[in-house]
């Protein structure tokens, strides 16, 4: 079963864009574990946007992991650890995820997520 680790605009992502990451997943993946790293709980907690709320209880409906590293350095440490791909739209996080050869889903098209090529 493959893994899948979120990055915080991932998780705002249904409520920002009305994507439904259970379903884009399952038709990219099928059936995926999502892991959520656990410092993102706190990025979100101080996150100015008004989806925050909805995301953290997204987040939840995950398994939340708890890592050493902190911020992005935390989805990349999971994502290492567990052979996972990353969902995110970050394109520092993305630079920083290619050069380690880790795998990325990201939104296309502002409809769906898809795999970076």
């Amino acid at each position: 079963m493959s893994v899948v680790v979120l990055d915080t605009n991932a998780l705002l992502l249904p409520f920002e864009r009305s994507i439904n990451l259970d379903s884009q997943l399952q038709s990219l993946l099928g059936n995926c574990e999502i892991l959520i790293p656990g410092p993102l709980i706190g990025e979100l907690k101080r996150s100015s946007s008004k989806y925050a709320r909805a995301a953290i209880e997204l987040a939840f409906r995950y398994t939340v992991v708890d890592t050493e590293a902190t911020g992005d350095q935390s989805v990349i440490e999971l994502a290492e650890k567990h052979n996972a791909y990353v969902v995110t739209n970050d394109r520092a996080l993305i630079s920083r995820l290619r050069k380690r050869r880790i795998r990325v889903i990201l939104l296309r098209g502002r409809s769906h997520l898809d795999f970076d090529f």
